[in-house]
């Protein structure tokens, strides 16, 4: 992936494993997005899910958790230690590599339309994304919580969401979607139930009652563990790092007659930081990364590769062996997988043509009306991938199914039966990516004139290609339709290849 972009989208339920499993399932169900930690918390009632994927598919994994968080999370019945405002409280992106904060600007903005299009989830913009200086603030947007926010938000319209109606949604409230840079997610915990210490503890640590810059506090009642919690957000730990918090809230602790029993971290945290709480401790002179083996051995490595030249037969090796598969005297892969693949190969031609426009600030005007193309030819393709062994896999069920025996009469009906249902398989397939050519067909079209001119024939090439996997894709439905008794839905496949066959 040549850009990389994190979310850390938090949802209202960290009591049940089920649930939680079911939305990161969802969050997974796609390509380039990659899951590297999730947090459940009871106290909290609350998990944090860390992923991380390319900027055209992290925004579609976001939307997958929103959606799945709706269908199992009911904000009437939840409660908790933590606040919250939404089923899916907050999804923030964060630039990692080969993206600015500024293009997880857009994201954050495309993502919340999307929440209100989709689910009728209303959504607030915070952090970089902010419309407004007081939406900045996460607690700003968040504060009266969903039952105060509900009520408040009909009435009140500085409380209007930035995409929807002045209505939370009834059981999933309401979302805010944001772009930020880094935040560590820093927990100290107090061998005290006493609440309310924590809470002191907070108050004069926070930027907001004059305390350290980016950082964010409450207290916290964890009743499971009967200690008080003084749960943070450093928003910049190279200004404020985990030492000093740790040194502050320990200290503020001691006046009060307790100590801190132990730290937690949720979520990721940068090397970096853990770096710099160690050199704080262990007072290191003249400390720098380099001196740390793993860092160095990264800058090598890094190094070495950039500068080893490019092999003329790399683009040429990654092909070779899938052509020569399709040479091969077997059934498959064949016309089907063939046809998703000239499609993904489209959908990938006007992807670039869409990059090398964005990169023009010269056409700037058309950059929001090409952003959200890029994305969802991403997706396009992404899907069409995934057809190319899929449509090989089903007509090897054909072909497995016709090799069923067939000596008796109860064979013969469950061979019927299997060559039925694999026929209709092998038909769906190539309809999808028929579906899929033709949805990349027009978006390429509706590109023309918007994007680089000097990468115009990429877009014709990408054209012809979507319209020959349209095309290859609908022979393989007809072919497998004579196989099919069920004459209803063979009329029904029919109807559907004459509508994609006869659009441009």
């Amino acid at each position: 992936m040549n850009t990389l972009v994190e979310c850390v989208p938090n949802f209202s339920e960290g009591r049940d494993a089920a649930k939680v499993e079911a939305i990161i399932r969802a969050l997974l169900d796609g390509p380039e997005v990659y899951l590297l930690d999730r947090e459940m918390d009871a106290d909290h009632n609350r998990c944090v899910i860390t992923l991380v994927g390319s900027r055209e598919r992290i925004g579609e994994a976001a939307l997958r958790g929103i959606g799945k968080a709706l269908e199992l999370i009911d904000l009437n019945h939840h409660q908790g230690a933590h606040p919250r405002l939404g089923a899916t409280d907050v999804a923030p992106f964060v630039p990692i590599s080969g993206v600015t904060l500024e293009d997880c600007v857009r994201l954050a903005e495309w993502v919340a339309e999307e929440a209100w299009k989709r689910f009728r989830i209303p959504t607030y913009l915070y952090e970089a994304a902010a419309r407004t200086p007081e939406r900045k603030n996460l607690e700003n947007i968040r504060r009266g919580q969903f039952e105060g926010v509900r009520e408040e938000v009909r009435t009140n319209p500085a409380r209007r969401p930035d995409y929807g109606e002045a209505e939370l949604h009834p059981t999933a409230g309401a979302t805010v979607v944001g772009a930020r840079r880094f935040l560590i997610a820093y927990n100290i915990n107090l061998n005290t139930p006493d609440v309310a210490i924590a809470k002191a503890i907070a108050k004069k640590i926070r930027a907001s009652s004059g305390g350290f810059a980016c950082v964010k506090a409450m207290g916290v009642d964890l009743k499971a563990r009967n200690l008080a919690q003084v749960s943070m957000n450093l928003t910049d730990y190279e200004t404020t790092s985990i030492g000093t918090v740790f040194d502050a809230v320990t200290r503020e602790a001691a006046a009060q007659g307790v100590t801190a029993v132990g730290s937690e971290i949720v979520g990721l945290i940068p090397r970096r930081a853990l770096e710099d709480a160690a050199v704080h401790y262990l007072k290191v002179e003249d400390f720098h990364p380099d001196l740390i083996v793993e860092n160095r051995l990264a800058k090598v490595l890094e190094e070495s590769l950039s500068a080893a030249p490019a092999s003329p037969r790399k683009l040429r090796d990654l092909a070779e062996r899938f052509v020569a598969e399709v040479a091969a005297d077997t059934p498959t892969p064949g016309g089907g997988s063939v046809s998703a693949l000239a499609g993904a190969l489209a959908a990938a031609l006007a992807e670039m043509v869409s990059r090398l426009t964005l990169k023009k600030k010269s056409l700037a005007q058309h950059h929001a009306e090409v952003e959200p193309a890029l994305s969802r030819l991403a997706d396009l393709r992404g899907k069409l991938m995934e057809n190319i062994d899929r449509d090989a896999e089903s007509y090897e069920a054909v072909m497995a199914a016709y090799k069923l025996p067939k000596a008796s009469d109860a064979e013969k009906s469950a061979r019927a039966q299997a060559i039925e249902l694999a026929s209709k398989a092998a038909a769906s397939v190539p309809l999808e990516t028929a579906t899929l050519a033709g949805e990349i067909l027009r978006i390429v079209e509706s590109l023309g004139g918007k994007t680089l001119p000097a990468a115009a024939s990429d877009l014709v090439v990408a054209r012809h290609l979507a319209q020959a996997a349209r095309e290859g894709a609908l022979e393989n439905v007809r072919v497998n339709l004579p196989s099919i008794q069920d004459l209803a839905w063979v009329g029904q496949m029919e109807a559907q290849i004459q509508a994609l066959g006869s659009k441009p």
